[in-house]
């Protein structure tokens, strides 16, 4: 087992993976750096075997796939997740595992967006785009975390060997924001130098598309862990859609003693039904989610045991 762990997904990272590579080996001399390449057709692999980094591959295209496979095929003790992009200068790498290895912090969150990340960045609505899913995530979940979409990040062992890795692309780190804030995991920020990307190096990141997905994920994910609050949100609305159909009917039947519009009568009755129901379906999914909480509780302890 390593002691650390540095892992780095790569598809066509020529440009930069070299420098990545040793400035990381300088930064962590003790630490074994790996290169997974994802369907580079650049030559990144060999560039970075040359550099002295561990190169595996992963012919699943996407980040969240190229993730899966590491946490399934590193054991460490810690591990540090970058970009090859050479957009996360290695001089926090230091601090960043040694709040996992002597503090026991489960995961530590590079922070971009309070040092350098908005001068440094040329790309407005990725600016716009890290706010926006910030505010959803924090609000959703009752959290203070100031960079949600940050891939400098350090974790446990307990961490990763228990992460559930569902994505398949860019909107991997979001998911592991939110599992760790569900599942109670010891968070901690730092805030990190940001610099753009060298001349010749392209993100691979698509601003509309891959934004959309992000989005996607948060809804997904509020809906699988905060099952309550979000058939109540729905519920409620139904319901008050119920109570405009409604009240109209009730008036004129209260001024006349007839009911003439009978069919708004029945949409409202609709409506409220369905209001009830999804208000209900809140009720069981929260309890199943509960119990999934208890049983994913006892699974950590038997990690923990099995380490022992």
């Amino acid at each position: 087992m390593d002691k650390i762990a540095v892992l780095i997904p790569c598809y066509n990272e020529s440009v930069t993976i070299k420098k990545v590579v040793e400035d990381y080996k300088r930064a962590l001399p003790e630490a074994t750096i790996y290169v997974y390449d994802n369907n580079s057709s650049d030559g990144t692999d060999e560039i970075a075997k040359a550099a002295g980094a561990l190169v595996r591959y992963e012919y699943r295209q996407g980040k969240g796939n190229v993730i899966r496979s590491m946490f399934r095929d590193i054991e460490a003790e810690c591990y540090l997740m970058i970009d090859g992009d050479d957009t996360y200068p290695a001089e926090h790498a230091r601090d960043m595992v040694n709040l996992v290895l002597e503090k026991g912090v489960d995961m530590v969150i590079g922070d971009r967006l309070s040092a350098t990340y908005f001068t440094e960045n040329k790309r407005p609505f990725h600016n716009l785009g890290n706010k926006m899913v910030r505010g959803l995530i924090n609000r959703f979940f009752q959290s203070n975390v100031k960079d949600i979409m940050t891939g400098y990040r350090a974790f446990s062992r307990l961490f990763v060997k228990s992460f559930p890795v569902l994505s398949k692309g860019f909107e991997i780190e979001t998911e592991m924001t939110i599992h760790a804030l569900d599942k109670n995991f010891l968070l901690e920020e730092i805030p990190v130098t940001y610099r753009d990307r060298p001349e010749g190096s392209e993100s691979k990141l698509n601003t509309f598309s891959d934004g959309f997905k992000v989005l996607k994920t948060i809804a997904n994910l509020f809906r699988d862990y905060r099952p309550m609050a979000f058939f109540t949100f729905f519920a409620v609305i139904f319901e008050l859609f119920s109570v405009v159909f409604f009240v109209p009917v009730l008036l004129e039947y209260m001024q006349t003693g007839l009911v003439p519009r009978f069919p708004t009568l029945i949409v409202a009755g609709f409506f409220s039904v369905i209001g009830i129901l999804l208000w209900i379906c809140g009720i069981i999914l929260n309890i199943i989610v509960k119990k999934h909480k208890q049983l994913y509780e006892l699974m950590l302890n038997q990690i923990v045991r099995d380490k022992e």
